[in-house]
């Protein structure tokens, strides 16, 4: 069920007194907001980011990403540096932008170009990953699919583990139309599974997203995955969690 953003944070520090978490606030410089930033697990483990939240209409992936580590979901053979939700007035008004107008998600170039992307890079400048994951929903698609950045079919894992649940993995036909500006020239795709240049898209878009700026820099795979908007709620999370799991079971095998 969908709660506040208030709801969220409180959720998240609540889990400090039964779970080996760290919970900060970051704040964003020239701005009067916050970002909860939360840490898990022995830094010297192979790290994996974890963020959602980023277009505030797309409220599963917070709630999945908090149900995902309150449940102890977590492989233990990695650390963790979750952004549970990295747009929290765009959350708290339902709105894909920020209180700003801004689509966060084309403002990680150059430094951040919103208070929010600079906070997120700041906190993030020692940080190399091994696999990050960002969650998100779309409105037009029929069922779950996923960008993939940096090689290792990792994406095919998480489309295999919805399969065998037996939920709606989106052929990418009409969908990857109304998407956004990519072609088939710029990137590749089957059902479920669109592989793209993060610098041929962050061109196309305007602007590069969290996990593009962390697939050129800071993480050597990365996932983007979108739930269908219009599913059932408990669909929407049971997808972001089996996909979560089958991808890092996957890094697993590759690394």
């Amino acid at each position: 069920m969908n709660g506040t953003y208030r709801d969220l944070e409180l959720a998240w520090k609540g889990l400090r007194a039964t779970h080996d978490l760290r919970v900060r606030e970051v704040a964003c410089v020239g701005a009067p907001r916050t970002l909860l930033c939360v840490d898990v697990g022995d830094h010297m483990l192979p790290g994996i980011a974890l963020a959602a939240g980023i277009h505030g209409d797309e409220p599963a992936g917070p709630w999945a990403l908090l149900g995902f580590v309150s449940e102890g979901k977590l492989d233990p053979r990695y650390s963790y540096r979750i952004w549970p939700c990295t747009n929290p007035t765009g959350f708290s008004a339902g709105t894909r932008e920020s209180c700003d107008g801004v689509d966060l998600n084309r403002t990680f170039g150059r430094g951040g170009g919103s208070p929010e992307a600079k906070a997120i890079l700041t906190a993030n400048r020692d940080y190399a990953f091994a696999l990050s994951i960002d969650l998100h929903e779309d409105r037009d698609a029929s069922g779950f699919y996923c960008y993939e950045y940096g090689g290792a079919e990792l994406g095919r894992a998480a489309v295999c583990a919805l399969d065998e649940a037996g939920l709606p993995v989106d052929p990418m036909e009409d969908t990857f139309d109304l998407a956004g500006p990519l072609d088939d020239s710029s990137c590749e795709r089957e059902r479920g599974r669109i592989v793209a240049d993060g610098g041929l898209e962050a061109a196309a878009i305007g602007g590069f997203s969290y996990n593009m700026l962390l697939a050129r820099r800071a993480a050597r795979h990365a996932l983007t995955f979108e739930t269908p908007l219009e599913a059932p709620w408990d669909v929407r999370l049971t997808m972001h969690h089996l996909a979560i799991s089958a991808a890092i079971g996957a890094l697993s095998r590759v690394s």
